[in-house]
């Protein structure tokens, strides 16, 4: 063949696998968006509405306690979602994992918009809340590490951090699309309406999910490396097979100290951020006289803020290494954490708004690196159980959490903020530390180098890593 034909060829290739690619990322950040809008519509919701729907009977802060004790459910199921994931991805693959959380997480979303009310069935309605929840938890806690692979993975080696931030903008994407959507539905009717029915419509809005999950399933492949994997499968010998047979206890075995530390990092990102969508706007509300949809407009400029910082973000981890870009963001988010709730306690929405963008710059760096230096860390064989751990373990300890620490600091110091902020610097410190004491997957030499694939000699070896 001539050189030029070869040329032509090779050109191709490339323009087909970015195309490629790209749809996978379009898909990702859709479905990654849309997951996230269902599970975050929860704790606006638990906010603002259903201590009045489901515990009408509780007085003053004791249903706002109520009311997060049920938005924290859905962290305590994220673990066993993520395990059951990790264990059959590490398996089967990522995409069918992927495919099942995310019908899963629509299926009980539009199930929790559909829940009558505890005056009108009583105690029932709080325990099919919790129920869904947790359900909806199971469904989360499948979907993240699934999707953050299919899209590192499927990365060419140099670009991995900034695809895999493309998975991790869904967080913002769906937290603006649930305070829009709240927004918009509660300042169209009456207040009354909005208590009764109007709540529903947001969380009915999740069948749009539906199409991008079969567009997944038909016209999306799985992770180039989980292939690799498969096809090694049949060249070895059956005393070192590529799958490894329980990679969750493989994963546990030889890397806890890595998953322990990996988790550890995420500490101080969830906690800023869940504090903004959730415990920000009950502790406006409840001791600040504030109006709850101005504090959403406000939250959702904040994640308008985070969704190019965290793009940016990816770009930075692949450029300077992961390390660095997670250290920054604690660092910032530790400056930061005064005030921030300084300029909440001033009660007033320029200075609201000023707050929560800011915090929401060095919470997204943290968090842009995540999916593509979770992978690196852990070998492919036990790379979805292991990261989902890691992750997973840190929403059911700091995310879910979060608000009911704030909500209970506050009334024990009668309305002060000082012991909330004490509590973010505490998981600043930690992500720092975790981030210092995990090895870098993309140095300066793996960076240099054309062909070096990030993460790749930490566990060239090993299965375990």
């Amino acid at each position: 063949m001539p050189p030029n034909s070869t040329a032509n060829l090779s050109r191709r290739d490339s323009k087909v696998h970015a195309g490629k690619h790209g749809r996978l990322r379009a898909a990702g950040l859709i479905g990654s968006s849309i997951e996230w809008y269902d599970f975050f519509l929860y704790g606006t919701a638990a906010a603002l509405v259903f201590p009045h729907v489901f515990f009408p009977d509780a007085e003053g802060i004791n249903g706002v306690l109520l009311s997060f004790s049920t938005f924290a459910t859905g962290f305590i199921a994220r673990p066993v979602g993520g395990l059951l994931a990790g264990n059959y991805g590490d398996k089967l693959g990522r995409k069918p994992m992927v495919v099942i959380s995310l019908l899963a997480m629509a299926i009980f979303t539009f199930a929790i918009g559909c829940l009558p009310a505890t005056a009108t069935i009583g105690l029932t309605a709080p325990i099919l809340l919790v129920t869904c929840r947790f359900l909806q938890g199971i469904a989360c806690g499948a979907q993240w590490g699934g999707l953050a692979l299919l899209l590192s993975e499927s990365a060419g080696p140099k670009h991995r951090a900034f695809s895999g931030s493309f998975m991790q903008v869904g967080v913002p994407c769906g937290a603006l699309l649930g305070n829009l959507v709240f927004v918009i539905v509660s300042t169209s009717i009456s207040h009354e309406a909005f208590i009764s029915w109007g709540w529903r419509v947001p969380f009915w809005a999740t069948a749009l999910l539906v199409p991008v999950v079969m567009y997944i399933q038909l016209k999306i492949e799985d992770s180039p490396e989980f292939e690799a994997l498969k096809r090694e499968v049949s060249e070895v010998s059956a005393s070192k097979p590529a799958v490894v047979r329980a990679p969750l206890w493989q994963a546990v075995k030889s890397n806890w100290k890595t998953i322990l530390l990996a988790s550890g990092t995420l500490s101080a990102t969830n906690c800023v951020f869940y504090i903004t969508i959730a415990g920000a706007l009950s502790y406006g509300t409840t001791y600040l006289g504030m109006d709850y949809n101005s504090m959403l407009i406000a939250a959702m400029l904040s994640t308008v803020v985070a969704i190019p910082v965290t793009l940016l973000g990816g770009r930075l981890a692949d450029r300077i290494g992961r390390r660095p870009v997670i250290i920054i963001g604690g660092v910032g988010i530790l400056i930061w954490a005064f005030p921030y709730f300084a300029l909440i306690n001033a009660a007033n929405m320029a200075m609201f708004t000023i707050a929560v963008s800011v915090a929401a710059v060095f919470q997204s760096l943290v968090y842009a690196p995540v999916a593509s230096y979770f992978g690196e860390l852990f070998a492919p064989q036990i790379r979805f159980s292991s990261v989902s751990l890691a992750y997973q373990l840190n929403a059911i300890i700091v995310s879910g959490s979060t608000p009911i620490v704030m909500t209970w600091l506050i009334a024990k110091m009668d309305g002060s903020t000082v012991g909330i902020a004490l509590f973010v610097c505490a998981t600043a410190f930690i992500t720092i530390g975790c981030a210092i004491a995990l090895r870098e997957t993309n140095p300066k030499v793996v960076r240099q180098s054309p062909t070096a694939v990030p993460g790749e000699h930490l566990h060239a070896n090993s299965i375990g890593g």
